[in-house]
C-alpha cells in the first residue's frame, strides 16, 4: 500500500460493486481493503475467485445512451471513470444493440487492475458478522449472495424480520451443438450494438403447436422444492424462473423473452409464433446462454424439456439452469441518503444488496458509495447526483429520497408504508419533462415518435446535469 496519512476504508464484498467501489477510492487518492471470502469460502453461484465474476447473464444489456436508462446509466458511469464499464468495452461480445461481455475475460481484468493499484489492498477471507468497531469507513457490498453470518448481524443490527428473495440462472449451450438448419443468426430489427453485425443471437423458432406443447412441459415439469425456511421467500420480478412466467398465463413467454417481433424466419420469411434467442456468452464464441431462461427445473428437466426447443434436440448444456436464495435491504427505511446505515453510520451498503437489480445498477451504486465514502474521509462534503441523472434517479429509488413529504417525520412514514422491491433503472424512476412537439425542421412529433422524443430528451437532460455534478464532484 502506499504512502498515506488517511486510515483506509474497508470494502467487503469482491463482486462488482465493492470492485468499483475499491477503483473510486483509489482514484480520489485514499488506501483501501477489499475483502473478498473466496476461494476459502465459496457461495452457490460462484464458480472462481476471480473479481467481479459475472454469475447469472453476461449482458449489461442495452448500451444505447440516447434511447434507453440502463444505456444512459453505462454514459454516466464511463464519464464517471468506472472500472466496470473500462473492463466491459474491453472484453465485448457481439450482442445487438447491447452490451455483452466474455465474463472469463472480464473478471480478469477487473482482478488485474485492482492488484495492480498501489492504494487498493486484497484480503482473502471471510468477514464474519459486523466488521470490528475500530473500522470506522466500511462498505458492504457483499451483494445478493452474503455469507449467512453477515446477514444475521445485519438484521439483528437493524431490526429487520427478512432480508431475502430468491434469484435464477440461465442455461449456457456449446455452440457446436445447437442445429443452424433450423436457427438462424439475426439480431432484432437486424439492430447492431457495441462490436455487432446485426446478426448476433441464434433464433430458434416455434410454431403454435410447438410453443404450445412447450408450455405445458414447463408447467408440468419437476421444479427444485423449497426448503421450509425458504418457503416465504418471494422471488424477484425482473429475474423471474421461465417456469413461474408461464404459470403466470401461457402468452406470458410469448409477450416477454420469446416474443418473435423483429425477427425474420429465413426458410418462411415472415416473425415465428415464438423464438427462443441466446446470446453469445465467450469470446471464442463456443458458448451461448438462453436468454431470459431463467429456471428452478431440476437438472435432468431441463435437459429433456430445453431440448423440445426446435434447433436445440441435441444441444449440450456447459451449464445449466439453478436458482439462488439473495439478499436485499428494505434501504429507503434503513439506508439515509448517502447509502450510509441509520442505525450505524460508519457502515454504507452498495450493490444489489441495497435493492437495486442487475450488474451495472449494482456497480453505479458501488461507484456512488466509493465517492462518498473517500470524499468523507477526505473532509469533502459531496453532494447526491441530480435525480435528473440515472445516477441519482437509482440513488433516489434506493434510498426514498425521491418521496415527496414536507418534513423528514413524513418521508419517514411514507418509507415504512413504501413496498421496496429491487428494481432495474428505468425511465419510470426520473422526474418527467415535456417531450418536444415538433423536430428540428419544425415537423410534429406525433404518436410513438412522441415517446421516443422523451426518452431522448431525458437522457440529454441527464448527460448535462451528470457534467455539471462530476465537474463539481471533482473540484473543477
Amino acid at each position: 500500500m502506499s504512502e498515506t496519512s488517511h486510515q483506509p476504508i474497508h470494502v467487503i464484498g469482491g463482486g462488482l460493486a465493492g470492485s468499483e467501489a475499491c477503483w473510486q477510492i483509489a482514484r480520489a487518492g485514499v488506501p483501501v481493503v477489499l475483502h473478498e471470502m473466496r476461494p476459502q469460502r465459496m457461495t452457490d453461484a460462484h464458480k472462481s475467485e476471480g473479481l467481479a465474476e459475472l454469475v447469472c447473464s453476461n449482458s449489461f444489456r442495452s448500451d444505447d445512451a440516447a434511447n434507453n436508462a440502463v444505456g444512459l446509466l453505462h454514459e454516466e458511469m464511463r464519464r464517471a471513470g468506472s472500472l466496470i464499464m473500462a473492463q466491459g468495452d474491453l472484453a465485448k461480445l457481439p450482442a445487438g444493440g447491447a452490451l455483452a461481455v466474455d465474463r472469463d475475460q472480464f473478471s480478469a481484468g477487473v482482478t488485474q487492475a485492482l492488484e495492480a493499484e498501489p492504494l487498493v489492498t486484497i484480503d482473502r477471507g471471510e468477514v464474519a458478522g459486523l466488521p470490528p468497531e475500530a473500522w470506522d469507513s466500511v462498505i458492504v457490498a457483499t451483494g445478493p449472495l452474503t455469507s449467512p453470518a453477515l446477514s444475521e448481524a445485519i438484521l439483528t443490527l437493524t431490526g429487520e424480520t427478512s432480508l431475502a428473495f430468491f434469484d435464477a440462472i440461465a442455461p449456457v449451450i456449446h455452440r457446436d451443438s445447437i442445429d443452424m438448419t433450423v436457427a438462424w443468426m439475426q439480431s432484432r430489427y437486424d439492430k447492431a450494438g457495441p462490436g455487432g453485425t446485426g446478426a448476433d443471437y441464434v433464433n430458434c423458432p416455434m410454431t403454435k403447436p410447438q410453443y404450445e406443447a412447450f408450455i405445458d412441459a414447463l408447467l408440468a415439469g419437476d421444479k427444485t422444492v423449497f426448503k421450509e425456511w425458504e418457503s416465504n421467500t418471494p422471488y424477484f420480478d425482473g429475474c423471474l424462473p421461465v417456469e413461474v412466467m408461464a404459470e403466470r398465463g401461457r402468452e406470458t413467454l410469448r409477450f416477454g423473452p420469446m416474443k418473435p417481433v423483429g425477427l425474420d424466419d429465413p426458410r418462411t420469411g415472415r416473425w415465428p409464433y415464438a423464438v427462443v434467442q441466446l446470446r453469445q456468452d465467450n469470446q471464442l464464441g463456443t458458448l451461448w446462454n438462453m436468454v431470459g431462461f431463467q429456471t428452478k427445473l431440476k437438472h435432468g428437466e431441463q435437459s429433456r424439456i430445453f431440448r423440445m426447443i426446435p434447433g436445440l434436440e441435441n444441444a449440450e448444456f456447459a451449464r445449466l439452469g439453478g436458482l439462488h436464495r439473495n439478499t436485499y435491504l428494505n434501504s429507503p427505511k434503513l439506508l439515509d441518503g448517502a447509502l450510509r446505515l441509520r442505525a450505524a453510520p460508519r457502515l454504507r451498503f452498495a450493490g444489489q444488496i441495497t435493492g437495486c437489480e442487475g450488474y451495472v445498477e449494482s456497480a453505479a451504486i458501488g461507484l456512488l458509495a466509493g465517492r462518498f465514502a473517500a470524499a468523507e474521509r477526505l473532509g469533502r462534503t459531496l453532494s447526491a447526483p441530480p435525480v435528473t441523472t440515472a445516477f441519482g434517479a437509482l440513488l433516489g429509488h434506493i434510498t426514498g429520497g425521491h418521496l415527496v413529504a414536507e418534513t423528514e417525520a413524513e418521508r419517514e412514514a411514507m418509507r415504512g408504508a413504501r413496498s421496496f422491491q429491487p428494481m432495474n433503472v428505468n425511465f419510470g424512476l426520473f422526474p418527467d419533462i415535456e417531450a418536444p412537439s415538433a423536430d428540428a425542421d419544425g415537423k410534429r412529433i406525433k404518436g410513438k415518435d412522441r415517446g421516443f422524443a422523451r426518452k431522448r430528451a431525458l437522457s440529454a437532460r441527464a448527460l448535462t446535469d451528470i457534467g455539471t455534478w462530476l465537474a463539481a464532484a471533482n473540484g473543477q
